[in-house]
């Protein structure tokens, strides 16, 4: 039999929500299954919620109040769909929530070295970059959002994580030499660590309208896939099976077109050596 497991309601808005519907379900005498029917979601999904690691979708709250003879978990659920964003954009938040949850991480970029990847560094560069307005401490906190989310590569397996960068990445720096050098050791590291892989797409390599476009696809244990897509002030969420397949298929052409991961890993590092005492040294 598997073990309960306990909801600290007291470690963030999201619990204290999820400690709530979990309580109220149990006190109606119903399983995870028996709410969950009639709606379109999973007692997986459920269950996610009711411990934190995911936000609750307005029409299963809604179906929650129903089932449970309340009115608190629609009223609600907004407050924690904030709660759960943080400093991320209201675009990236599913993302972030999502690749907690990844069995694997694929990531195509050529514009900017992806944030799980980023130094501090280079975060601090990309957000001045892109909100030139920001108050400090708002800068900070979208910087220690970003770099909280590498933690999950403190965990020893998961999530697979394979990275296709173009190669203007390592070679049109958006830093001084120092902190480039010092952003291409940290993702060597990472791959000598075995934690990630990291593929480079040649500059004069094949190309493809959708080239234009980071590709972030997340695959789970018992979930559809997603990709996730961006501009600098906008995000989509694709999850139609369908499409994230083409997209998928987009992807593997882009990856067989790439560098050996050898070979790239051998790539970073020269650069890495070149931007600390080589040619690119002013």
């Amino acid at each position: 039999m598997a073990t309960r497991k306990e909801i600290d309601g007291s470690a963030g808005v999201p619990q204290f929500y999820g400690k709530e519907l979990r309580y109220q379900r149990e006190k109606a005498g119903l399983t995870l299954e028996k709410l969950v029917e009639g709606s379109y979601y999973g007692i997986t999904f459920l269950s996610e919620i009711e411990h934190g690691n995911r936000r609750i979708p307005l029409d299963l709250a809604k179906h929650a109040d129903l089932v449970l003879g309340t009115d608190y978990f629609a009223r609600s659920c907004d407050d924690v769909r904030k709660a759960k964003r943080g400093a991320h954009a209201p675009s990236f938040a599913p993302v972030v929530e999502a690749e907690t949850r990844a069995r694997t991480i694929d990531h195509w970029s050529n514009t900017l070295i992806p944030g799980l990847l980023q130094t501090r560094s280079y975060a601090h560069a990309v957000i001045r970059s892109t909100h030139p307005l920001d108050a400090p401490e708002d800068v900070e906190a979208k910087i220690a959002a970003r770099l909280q989310r590498a933690r999950l590569f403190d965990e020893p397996a998961k999530p697979e994580y394979w990275a296709v960068l173009h190669e203007t990445l390592i070679r049109q720096p958006i830093l001084p030499p120092e902190e480039m050098a010092e952003q291409l050791e940290h993702i060597a590291a990472l791959v000598r660590r075995g934690r990630i892989v990291t593929q480079i797409l040649p500059w004069n390599g094949p190309t493809r309208p959708f080239t234009e476009l980071p590709l972030f696809f997340m695959s789970f244990d018992d979930e559809a896939p997603l990709l996730y897509t961006e501009g600098p002030y906008h995000g989509q969420t694709i999850d139609d099976p369908a499409l994230v397949m083409q997209y998928r298929k987009a992807y593997d052409r882009l990856r067989a077109a790439a560098l050996p991961p050898e070979v790239s890993l051998e790539l970073i590092e020269k650069a890495a050596e070149e931007y600390r005492h080589g040619p690119h040294r002013s």
